[in-house]
């Protein structure tokens, strides 16, 4: 029987925001009031009462919509791949 070796590696927080910079990104769902501080004003909220950024890789935030579906269109439009993250 072999054994297969694993090997570790170690990344930085940096690194790790770096991976996939500019191609992936990531919906999370938020509150207008949290929007509202991310903006600087009053954001009206979806029907949920939820709004969805997309953010990329490395956090920061690229748009604010009113539904998950809509976020991930802007991902596409940004040619990005996008997760959702609770």
């Amino acid at each position: 029987m072999r054994m297969e070796q694993k090997h570790h590696i170690d990344v930085s927080p940096e690194q790790l925001q770096a991976i996939g910079n500019g191609f992936l990104a990531y919906v999370k769902p938020i509150g207008a009031a949290d929007a509202a501080r991310m903006l600087g004003q009053p954001v009206q909220a979806g029907p949920e009462g939820k709004l969805f950024v997309l953010f990329n890789a490395n956090g920061a935030p690229i748009s604010i919509s009113q539904s998950y579906e809509a976020a991930v269109g802007n991902a596409m439009e940004h040619e990005m791949v996008a997760t959702r993250l609770h």
